[in-house]
């Protein structure tokens, strides 16, 4: 088995589902689970696929979503997925893990969604920040992708913090590192990895752009390409 620092000493050490297993949970995983949401809130009652052939944090990952928000919504021989869950729009939790250092080694698996309008100018601040976090502009989301939901937490906080300004890219790379090692080395919990600490938007962040032709020309345009779409079904 190969062994990765942060999957290590987290899945061993703590509680929640924050970095650790859900069936160990700590006081203080106690009070904060009490506070983000009621085990199987959302009462799915789909089948859950088998999954033992999938990587392992994807597995623990799984164990962990289903025990505090019931069964995926959805699922397919890759993914699991939830919508609505919690303070999420969806969550999804992959079968195949993707490498990832920063703050310390660990997998990516598990991407968690908010409505989010990020202005444009701020696209590159966050790619500096944080790699595993995602824009998408027209759909009008960010979301995080690390392998426990306290990590999610931590760096959609972070990234909001430097879309509004309270925080540099180097300022919340630092921040980031030194949540993680005080929770992994001393059981502290910043509060950016119990909840979101920003009023998360309901719908209407999409962005549709404008166009890039004429009025007169987008007419004619999405005409004919209806024209052809109707003569291939």
């Amino acid at each position: 088995m190969k062994i990765r620092s942060l999957s290590l000493f987290l899945v061993l050490s703590l509680s929640l589902g924050i970095f650790s297993s859900c069936n160990n949970e700590t006081a203080q995983g106690n009070n904060l689970g009490q506070g983000l949401s009621t085990a199987n809130q959302n009462d799915t009652t789909g089948n859950m696929p088998d999954i033992s052939d999938w990587a392992e944090a994807s597995q623990l990952a799984a164990k962990m979503m289903t025990e505090k928000y019931g069964n995926p919504n959805e699922s397919t021989d890759h993914m699991l997925v939830w919508y609505k869950n919690g303070p999420w729009k969806r969550t999804i939790i992959y079968s195949e893990e993707t490498k990832h250092i920063f703050p310390v080694d660990h997998v990516d698996v598990m991407e968690q969604v908010v409505d989010y309008q990020v202005p444009a100018n701020k696209f590159s601040d966050l790619a500096a920040y944080d790699g595993s976090v995602t824009v998408r502009r027209t759909d009008g989301e960010l979301s995080a992708k690390c392998d426990k939901e306290g990590a999610n937490f931590l760096a959609l906080n972070l990234a909001n913090d430097v879309i509004t300004g309270k925080k540099s890219v180097t300022e919340a790379r630092a921040f980031y590192a030194t949540a993680i090692k005080e929770f992994a080395l001393q059981n502290k919990m910043s509060p950016y990895m119990g909840s979101l600490q920003f009023t998360v938007s309901k719908g209407n962040t999409e962005f549709p752009d404008k166009h890039g032709v004429s009025e007169e020309e987008n007419k004619k345009i999405t005409a004919a390409m209806k024209k052809m779409a109707e003569k291939k079904m």
